[in-house]
């Protein structure tokens, strides 16, 4: 019998993804917390790239396009990574996958909820062994930290971050570099952790440029 051949996982498994409503016909929490709006599942699987974006999930800009990043955040995280528009939303340099791939939706104060907690339990660990050949991950915000991390994970997001030598050396494949979630809500914090844009972006401009070449 023939193996399936990496691509060709990589399409099922994308597929599949594309078809998921379970946060609309099962929450994990009951009926009433059920997305209120057809879900539309955001996610780039590769079979080629060497550098995985964990994000936390899509706001309403991306739900409406389709297109990860497509917003305010994607702009300030490409100027992070040093990547042009072009270079970014390529397949064969980058997969996107966040933690959970709907939008969920606004809580009482007009900010993003939480990603959903059904995506993670069902799907991460299938969509990271599809794809062997990463070799980083950019976890991005506290969710994204929690799973990729585990116990290695600081209390606060601002500790996690700001280990991140620690977490790049670990004996553990593939290397994760924790960042900030790129949001203009924490430019007051980019403003208070100066260490971050002297000492962790020029890493990861680094990185991202030879793992992309």
């Amino acid at each position: 019998m023939n193996e399936r051949k990496p691509a060709d996982e990589i399409a099922a498994l994308s597929a599949a993804i594309a078809a998921c409503r379970l946060c609309r016909d099962a929450p994990a929490k009951g009926p009433e917390d059920r997305l209120p709006h057809e879900p539309r599942p955001v996610a780039v699987l590769s079979a080629r790239a060497r550098i995985l974006i964990a994000g936390q999930a899509p706001g309403l800009r991306v739900h409406e396009s389709g297109l990860p990043f497509n917003d305010a955040s994607g702009d300030r995280l490409r100027e992070w990574m040093g990547v042009t528009r072009e270079e970014f939303y390529d397949p064969k340099k980058f997969a996107i996958v966040p933690m959970g791939f709907c939008f969920p939706g606004y809580d009482a104060h007009g900010s993003d909820l939480p990603p959903r907690r059904e995506c993670a339990p069902l799907w991460r660990a299938r969509v990271i062994a599809a794809m062997p050949q990463v070799e980083l991950v950019l976890a991005i915000g506290q969710y994204a930290q929690a799973w990729h991390l585990g116990a290695a994970k600081a209390k606060s997001m601002t500790d996690t971050v700001r280990d991140w030598r620690r977490h790049l050396g670990r004996n553990a494949a593939p290397a994760v570099l924790p960042l900030p979630h790129p949001s203009w809500r924490n430019t007051g914090w980019l403003k208070r952790n100066p260490w971050f844009s002297d000492e962790v972006l020029p890493e990861l401009r680094k990185r991202v440029k030879t793992l992309t070449e």
